[in-house]
């Protein structure tokens, strides 16, 4: 079935005869396949006929960052909700330390492209999860009831966050201010650059895949690449020679701020991701 939808949009919308479709690992939304067309271009194609998908989400938020940034990722050729077309790109998820130099200077780029507030023109993804952008001036805002409150209801109505822990968020969701600082401006962010997101050859990154974008505090990006360890201590130094890291990030904010990814992942897989969000809890105190 998937073929048959992949080898119609070719024909449709590119003008090519699809050869043979293989799977790939990878990807939150729906099946992923390398698509090998009749010219021996080969494409990525995404399907995902369940209700609700997502997929033209993804074809924007990848054209949005083709258009308005400097950071790789694959054209899109076709997007709609079932069907997401694009350019495949050769890499592997192997960052020795030129790549983690490379991959700092291309992130500090896109925290350089800034807005008049937090938020986005329309709501995005964080995987296969809605993600909430309403135009908001106060950045303390934006991050308590657009990413920490809302995703700690999403997790919590889902059976997966109890609801002692529910309640511990909220109580430091009100202290929020004694902790973020309003960075300005809001600079543009991946929003989910861990390391399967990202491809490199040789000392050089080519792609970013399946973005999370939105305007924020830049150090939201930075506190998940920590999380996940995506990049190293190269990173972090040469980021910090680009684009300055302010005080207090390492200390503080850091946990602060991955509080969000890791009720996204206790959302999605529950058990130990659950565990951390209530370390973090307990070194605030809450």
């Amino acid at each position: 079935m998937a073929e048959k939808l992949i080898a119609g949009a070719v024909a449709s919308h590119l003008g090519e005869r699809l050869v043979s479709a293989r799977p790939l690992s990878g990807g939150m939304i729906g099946e992923v396949y390398k698509a090998e067309l009749e010219d021996g271009i080969p494409l990525v194609a995404k399907v995902d006929e369940s209700a609700g998908s997502h997929l033209e989400r993804e074809a924007y938020m990848l054209r949005y960052l083709r258009e308005k940034s400097g950071l790789p990722v694959p054209e899109v050729y076709f997007g709609s909700e079932t069907l997401l077309l694009m350019e495949f790109i050769e890499g592997a998820s192997v960052f020795p330390e030129a790549v983690e130099h490379h991959a700092a200077e291309l992130l500090a780029g896109l925290h350089s492209i800034t807005a008049n507030e937090y938020g986005h023109e329309r709501n995005t993804l964080i995987g296969s999860l809605d993600q909430p952008n309403p135009p908001t001036e106060n950045w303390t805002d934006f991050f308590r009831d657009n990413r920490l409150l809302y995703m700690a209801d999403v997790a919590h109505r889902s059976g997966c966050l109890p609801t002692e822990d529910r309640k511990r968020i909220d109580s430091l969701a009100g202290r929020l201010d004694e902790y973020i600082e309003a960075p300005n401006p809001p600079s543009l962010i991946h929003g989910d650059a861990w390391s399967a997101n990202v491809l490199a050859k040789g000392d050089r990154i080519t792609a970013f895949l399946d973005p999370a974008i939105y305007f924020a505090d830049a150090e939201m990006e930075l506190a998940f690449i920590s999380l996940f360890d995506s990049f190293g201590k190269a990173f972090f130094e040469r980021y910090g020679e680009v684009r300055s890291i302010r005080p207090g990030f390492f200390e503080v904010r850091r946990d602060l701020y991955n509080l969000y990814p890791l009720l996204v992942h206790v959302y999605f897989f529950g058990g130990g991701y659950a565990g951390m969000v209530r370390r973090i809890l307990d070194r605030f105190g809450v």
